[in-house]
């Protein structure tokens, strides 16, 4: 796995972390969470998914429709979002239950 870069300091990351904050409730009332852990260069936010949210198998469509969604909507500079844990569906679990 590549590195990626330090967040802390970076200037779009409270913006960031505002928008993630208006989903958090939805994602944790399901026991999961996410975390920022780099915005990259061509403006590409990368996240952890926490929790419930590391195995479930609609991380996949809550992060593209959910997540992204609204941090494209507050924050149009970031391109796209990205899980570095997302599990995609295809290797998800048949049948699999929270």
């Amino acid at each position: 796995m590549i590195p990626l870069p330090a967040v802390e300091n970076h200037p779009l990351l409270p913006r960031v972390e505002l928008a993630l904050d208006s989903i958090r409730p939805y994602l944790a009332a399901d026991g999961g969470n996410v975390r920022v852990l780099a915005i990259t260069d061509d403006m590409v936010l990368h996240l952890e998914l926490l929790g419930a949210c590391g195995t479930c198998p609609m991380s996949p469509m809550t992060l593209k429709a959910g997540v992204e969604e609204s941090v494209k909507k507050a924050v149009p500079e970031i391109q796209s979002v990205v899980a570095v844990n997302l599990t995609p569906m295809e290797e998800q679990p048949a049948g699999q239950v929270r």
